[in-house]
């Protein structure tokens, strides 16, 4: 139980730090925990990894919520339109995850933490375009969000922030209203890990939801996030960041051997 609660203390203050999400740093490190103790059968790697990310997501981003509403910066209707495909897609993604092979996950996972570092190291936004779309193409969007977010294992920040600052959302604005995005797409995903996962559960299983993690994780990250935002405002992040991103660089290279 202690390594959990210093696996949340470090992911949570990354995460109000850098400003990315627990996900990122979560995943690896709870592959490489439940693979080199053999908590987790191999077969059920990535599953059981994302699947108790995601449920801690669920509990972290109501704080950070709580933060953002506080300094009226999410904009309510936005994530309003976007949850109903947000919550489709998430539950879809969990569905898919429970068909592909861990393998895939572990390498999919991968692949998208080298993009965060790109993202990271060139601060990469795209360039504001027009006026929201239409509700049809916003829960197309909200779909596409919540099903990759639900097969990696985030709160899809690095995908709804870049969509709405496209359409003319002040970052400040985006980031908040990516993190209440971020309540929907966790609690769609859980539930549908412990649906697809109902046969695995056992002493320390709740689905493919392994809680003695969830427990240690949860309210360490809780506790060390807003320590982070702090120090992120007493000091300059951006090579902080670029930092991290060498590590994330490194970290799906290493994945990807």
């Amino acid at each position: 139980m202690e390594i959990f609660l210093l696996i949340g203390s470090l992911a949570g203050f990354l995460a109000g730090l850098l400003g990315v999400g627990g996900g990122v740093v979560l995943v690896p490190i709870l592959v490489w925990l439940f693979h080199t103790n053999q908590i987790v059968a191999s077969d059920n790697l990535m599953q059981v990894v994302i699947g108790t990310t995601l449920a801690t997501i669920v509990i972290t981003s109501i704080a950070s919520i709580t933060a953002h509403h506080r300094h009226q910066a999410i904009i309510w209707n936005i994530v309003w339109q976007l949850t109903p495909g947000i919550i489709i897609g998430a539950l879809c993604g969990a569905f898919i995850a429970n068909v592909l092979p861990s393998e895939f996950l572990y390498n999919f996972f991968a692949i998208f933490i080298l993009l965060v570092a790109i993202q990271l190291v060139f601060n990469i936004y795209p360039a504001k375009h027009r006026r929201l779309p239409n509700k049809l193409i916003i829960t197309t969007v909200g779909a596409i969000i919540g099903s990759v977010s639900s097969l990696v294992g985030i709160g899809g920040g690095s995908m709804t922030v870049p969509f709405l600052v496209w359409y003319n959302i002040s970052v400040r604005n985006a980031i908040a209203t990516s993190a209440a995005c971020g309540f929907p797409i966790a609690l769609a995903g859980t539930f549908g890990f412990i649906i697809i996962g109902w046969q695995y559960t056992e002493t320390a299983h709740f689905g493919y939801i392994y809680w003695p993690a969830l427990v240690g994780i949860a309210p360490t990250s809780l506790l060390f996030a807003p320590l982070g935002a702090k120090v992120a405002h007493t000091i300059s992040t951006t090579i902080l960041k670029r930092f991290f991103a060498v590590f994330l660089v490194i970290v799906g290279c290493k994945m990807l051997m």
